[in-house]
Protein backbone atom coordinates (compact mmCIF):
# COMPACT_ATOMS: atom_id res chain seq x y z
CA UNK A 1 0.00 0.00 0.00
CA UNK A 2 0.94 3.63 -0.64
CA UNK A 3 1.85 5.88 2.16
CA UNK A 4 -1.20 7.56 2.02
CA UNK A 5 -2.99 3.81 2.31
CA UNK A 6 -1.26 3.13 5.33
CA UNK A 7 -1.98 6.37 7.41
CA UNK A 8 -5.73 6.20 6.20
CA UNK A 9 -5.86 2.59 7.77
CA UNK A 10 -4.15 3.51 10.50
CA UNK A 11 -6.17 6.52 11.37
CA UNK A 12 -9.46 4.15 10.43
CA UNK A 13 -8.31 1.87 13.57
CA UNK A 14 -7.20 4.76 16.02
CA UNK A 15 -9.71 7.06 18.23
CA UNK A 16 -9.67 10.27 17.28
CA UNK A 17 -8.47 10.58 21.16
CA UNK A 18 -5.44 8.79 19.92
CA UNK A 19 -2.40 11.40 18.15
CA UNK A 20 -0.61 9.99 15.70
CA UNK A 21 2.95 10.54 15.30
CA UNK A 22 4.60 9.36 12.11
CA UNK A 23 8.56 8.63 12.15
CA UNK A 24 10.21 10.50 9.63
CA UNK A 25 13.59 9.19 10.68
CA UNK A 26 15.48 8.99 7.39
CA UNK A 27 12.75 9.63 5.38
CA UNK A 28 13.03 11.83 2.45
CA UNK A 29 11.24 14.96 2.30
CA UNK A 30 8.81 13.41 -0.76
CA UNK A 31 8.15 10.63 1.34
CA UNK A 32 7.13 13.09 4.24
CA UNK A 33 5.59 15.49 1.63
CA UNK A 34 3.44 12.26 0.91
CA UNK A 35 2.49 11.62 4.18
CA UNK A 36 1.97 15.52 5.32
CA UNK A 37 -0.63 15.58 1.58
CA UNK A 38 -2.54 12.85 3.18
CA UNK A 39 -3.56 15.35 6.54
CA UNK A 40 -0.43 13.90 8.69
CA UNK A 41 0.99 16.81 10.54
CA UNK A 42 2.70 15.27 13.24
CA UNK A 43 6.50 14.01 12.31
CA UNK A 44 8.84 12.24 14.82
CA UNK A 45 13.00 12.84 14.49
CA UNK A 46 15.80 11.16 16.30
CA UNK A 47 18.30 13.06 15.48
CA UNK A 48 18.83 16.88 15.76
CA UNK A 49 20.78 17.64 12.20
CA UNK A 50 17.96 16.13 10.68
CA UNK A 51 15.13 17.32 12.16
CA UNK A 52 16.84 20.55 11.41
CA UNK A 53 16.91 20.06 7.84
CA UNK A 54 13.61 18.78 7.22
CA UNK A 55 12.20 21.94 9.84
CA UNK A 56 13.49 23.91 6.96
CA UNK A 57 12.56 22.10 4.01
CA UNK A 58 9.28 21.22 4.86
CA UNK A 59 5.73 23.37 5.68
CA UNK A 60 5.77 25.44 8.53
CA UNK A 61 2.57 23.84 9.78
CA UNK A 62 4.41 20.86 10.73
CA UNK A 63 4.40 19.75 14.45
CA UNK A 64 7.70 18.36 15.23
CA UNK A 65 8.55 15.79 17.85
CA UNK A 66 11.72 14.84 19.29
CA UNK A 67 11.55 11.36 20.23
CA UNK A 68 15.18 10.43 20.32
CA UNK A 69 17.99 10.76 23.24
CA UNK A 70 18.46 14.35 23.30
CA UNK A 71 22.08 15.88 24.28
CA UNK A 72 22.02 18.96 26.05
CA UNK A 73 24.49 20.55 23.56
CA UNK A 74 22.21 20.04 20.77
CA UNK A 75 19.08 21.95 22.04
CA UNK A 76 19.74 25.29 21.14
CA UNK A 77 19.16 23.91 17.51
CA UNK A 78 15.65 22.93 18.04
CA UNK A 79 14.46 25.25 20.92
CA UNK A 80 12.80 27.70 18.18
CA UNK A 81 10.51 25.48 16.29
CA UNK A 82 10.12 21.91 18.33
CA UNK A 83 6.59 21.42 19.53
CA UNK A 84 7.23 18.60 21.89
CA UNK A 85 10.18 16.78 23.04
CA UNK A 86 9.56 13.36 24.38
CA UNK A 87 13.11 12.61 25.84
CA UNK A 88 13.19 14.28 29.00
CA UNK A 89 14.79 12.48 31.66
CA UNK A 90 17.38 14.21 33.36
CA UNK A 91 17.88 17.66 35.54
CA UNK A 92 20.49 18.62 33.29
CA UNK A 93 18.40 18.35 30.09
CA UNK A 94 15.52 20.11 31.87
CA UNK A 95 18.09 23.19 32.90
CA UNK A 96 19.10 23.15 29.33
CA UNK A 97 15.96 23.36 27.59
CA UNK A 98 14.46 25.91 30.18
CA UNK A 99 17.75 28.90 29.44
CA UNK A 100 16.96 27.82 25.55
CA UNK A 101 13.61 28.08 25.69
CA UNK A 102 13.98 31.60 27.34
CA UNK A 103 16.43 32.40 24.80
CA UNK A 104 13.48 31.77 22.11
CA UNK A 105 10.91 33.30 23.77
CA UNK A 106 8.68 30.50 24.92
CA UNK A 107 7.77 27.65 27.06
CA UNK A 108 8.86 23.67 25.49
CA UNK A 109 6.06 21.04 25.75
CA UNK A 110 8.13 18.16 27.67
CA UNK A 111 7.49 14.71 28.13
CA UNK A 112 9.20 12.67 31.00
CA UNK A 113 10.11 9.60 29.41
CA UNK A 114 10.71 6.43 31.98
CA UNK A 115 12.28 3.47 31.39
CA UNK A 116 9.88 0.61 31.72
CA UNK A 117 12.27 -2.28 29.91
CA UNK A 118 14.84 -3.74 31.43
CA UNK A 119 17.18 -3.07 28.61
CA UNK A 120 19.96 -1.48 29.04
CA UNK A 121 20.47 0.16 25.86
CA UNK A 122 16.98 2.24 26.85
CA UNK A 123 16.84 5.41 27.76
CA UNK A 124 15.01 7.02 30.41
CA UNK A 125 14.36 7.60 34.58
CA UNK A 126 14.00 5.05 36.60
CA UNK A 127 10.35 4.77 37.16
CA UNK A 128 10.70 5.44 41.17
CA UNK A 129 12.48 8.75 41.10
CA UNK A 130 9.50 10.20 38.99
CA UNK A 131 7.82 12.18 41.65
CA UNK A 132 10.93 14.18 42.83
CA UNK A 133 12.07 14.36 39.52
CA UNK A 134 8.60 16.10 37.95
CA UNK A 135 9.12 18.27 41.66
CA UNK A 136 12.37 19.38 40.72
CA UNK A 137 11.70 20.68 37.67
CA UNK A 138 8.73 22.88 38.42
CA UNK A 139 11.45 25.67 39.11
CA UNK A 140 11.61 25.79 35.44
CA UNK A 141 9.56 28.38 34.23
CA UNK A 142 9.87 28.08 30.60
CA UNK A 143 9.17 23.85 30.59
CA UNK A 144 5.78 22.49 30.33
CA UNK A 145 5.38 19.18 31.76
CA UNK A 146 2.53 17.84 29.37
CA UNK A 147 2.84 13.79 29.77
CA UNK A 148 4.98 10.48 30.09
CA UNK A 149 6.67 8.80 27.50
CA UNK A 150 8.19 4.64 27.39
CA UNK A 151 9.70 2.20 25.13
CA UNK A 152 8.94 -1.51 25.73
CA UNK A 153 11.18 -4.21 25.50
CA UNK A 154 12.47 -5.46 22.22
CA UNK A 155 10.77 -8.82 22.71
CA UNK A 156 8.52 -10.86 21.18
CA UNK A 157 6.86 -11.47 24.43
CA UNK A 158 3.03 -9.61 24.64
CA UNK A 159 3.11 -10.41 28.19
CA UNK A 160 5.92 -8.67 28.99
CA UNK A 161 5.29 -5.76 26.99
CA UNK A 162 1.57 -5.60 28.38
CA UNK A 163 3.30 -5.27 31.93
CA UNK A 164 5.63 -2.26 30.87
CA UNK A 165 2.43 -0.82 29.51
CA UNK A 166 0.84 -1.08 32.78
CA UNK A 167 3.19 -0.20 34.85
CA UNK A 168 3.90 3.32 32.91
CA UNK A 169 0.02 3.60 32.67
CA UNK A 170 -0.39 3.60 36.37
CA UNK A 171 2.36 6.68 36.80
CA UNK A 172 0.58 8.26 33.89
CA UNK A 173 -2.93 8.02 36.12
CA UNK A 174 -1.07 9.15 39.25
CA UNK A 175 0.68 12.18 37.43
CA UNK A 176 -2.41 13.25 35.95
CA UNK A 177 -4.33 13.84 38.84
CA UNK A 178 -1.73 15.80 40.30
CA UNK A 179 -1.69 18.09 37.21
CA UNK A 180 -4.33 18.19 34.21
CA UNK A 181 -1.82 19.01 32.09
CA UNK A 182 -0.26 16.00 32.18
CA UNK A 183 -2.22 14.54 29.40
CA UNK A 184 -0.26 12.34 26.86
CA UNK A 185 0.64 9.01 27.00
CA UNK A 186 3.42 8.38 24.41
CA UNK A 187 3.65 4.54 24.53
CA UNK A 188 3.64 1.77 21.01
CA UNK A 189 5.21 2.00 18.38
CA UNK A 190 4.64 -0.06 14.60
CA UNK A 191 4.50 -3.38 16.12
CA UNK A 192 2.97 -2.70 19.57
CA UNK A 193 0.82 0.26 18.89
CA UNK A 194 -3.00 -1.93 19.06
CA UNK A 195 -1.79 -3.26 23.43
CA UNK A 196 -0.51 0.00 23.70
CA UNK A 197 -3.76 1.60 23.23
CA UNK A 198 -5.44 -0.81 24.93
CA UNK A 199 -3.25 0.06 27.79
CA UNK A 200 -4.29 3.40 27.82
CA UNK A 201 -1.76 4.82 25.50
CA UNK A 202 -2.86 8.44 23.61
CA UNK A 203 -0.14 8.87 21.38
CA UNK A 204 1.67 6.74 19.26
CA UNK A 205 5.40 6.94 17.58
CA UNK A 206 4.49 4.59 13.88
CA UNK A 207 7.27 4.71 11.07
CA UNK A 208 7.84 1.56 9.11
CA UNK A 209 3.79 0.71 9.50
CA UNK A 210 3.62 3.95 7.48
CA UNK A 211 6.58 4.38 5.42
CA UNK A 212 7.58 0.63 4.84
CA UNK A 213 10.54 -0.88 5.98
CA UNK A 214 13.42 1.26 6.45
CA UNK A 215 16.73 1.27 4.81
CA UNK A 216 19.77 2.65 6.05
Amino acid sequence: MSIRDNILSIKDEISDEVKLVAVSKTRSIDEIKEAYNSNQKIFGENRVQEIVEKHQLLPDDIEWHMIGHLQKNKVKYISNFITLIHSLDRISLAAEIDKCAKKSNRKIDCLIQLKISSEETKFGLDTSLLEDFYSDIQKYENINIVGLMGMASFTENQQKISDEFSQIKELYDIMNLKNSKIKNLSIGMSDDYRLAIEKGSNMIRVGSKIFGKRSY
